[in-house]
């Protein structure tokens, strides 16, 4: 007979106790339904216990500035190269790295840039938002571009990852050419402070046995 059938003038736990299905509810779950706690490693000092979790926020800071850049324009993007680069050290002024790059589009050169300060050598730059893995070809084609300048270094920077064969392709080819993938230009950024601010900050300390040394 159903609910409906019977016309109860009131449902409550007293009257739903006599369905299996309520019953089935009310019981309590095995542990084995019950949601586990990730166990921590019991053999981590505190500092490696920092250390793990400053590596994790390190990751998923990275996570989110290549999630920013994509939603970025292409010209946007090559700024933030330019950035980088003369934080990191090369192309003189911002002004003059500015003007370098972007320029060129010659046969897959996206710009130039200068090595030092003193502009003793130029590094020929391809900068690219790509969601695919970078192939040998794309490798290939920068590489002819650079022979084509007669140039001897070129920097490779995407916001995805190289094959394997780019990777292998660079490796014997008179160019000096650096692969620069997603995940290595969102590390590099957070470590010269492009496109991030510091939130805060938490020094470790030890003991000073210098100090707590008696003279006899």
């Amino acid at each position: 007979m159903t609910v409906l059938q019977q016309k109860p003038s009131r449902i409550d736990a007293s009257y739903l106790i006599q369905f299996p299905s309520f019953l089935e509810f009310q019981r309590p779950q095995k542990d084995q339904d019950l949601p586990q706690l990730k166990e921590t490693d019991e053999t981590q000092t505190p500092e490696e216990a920092i250390e793990a979790a400053y590596q994790s926020v390190r990751q998923g800071l990275a996570t989110e500035l290549l999630q920013t850049i994509q939603s970025c324009s292409p010209t946007f993007f090559e700024g933030l190269v330019v950035d980088l680069l003369i934080k990191m050290g090369y192309g003189g002024t911002r002004k003059d790295a500015g003007q370098a790059i972007g320029r060129s589009g010659d046969g897959g050169i996206d710009g130039i840039i200068k090595e030092d300060r003193l502009g003793l050598d130029i590094v020929y730059i391809q900068a690219k938002r790509w969601d695919g893995t970078v192939g040998r070809p794309d490798i290939q084609k920068f590489a002819g571009a650079l022979q084509g300048q007669r140039a001897r270094k070129g920097v490779f920077i995407t916001t995805s990852s190289f094959s394997e064969e780019a990777k292998s392709y660079v490796s014997y080819i008179d160019s000096k050419i650096v692969l620069i993938d997603g995940d290595t230009l969102a590390h590099l950024m957070i470590d010269y402070n492009i496109g991030v601010t510091t939130v805060g900050t938490y020094e470790i300390k030890r003991v000073d046995t210098d100090y707590f040394t008696e003279d006899g």
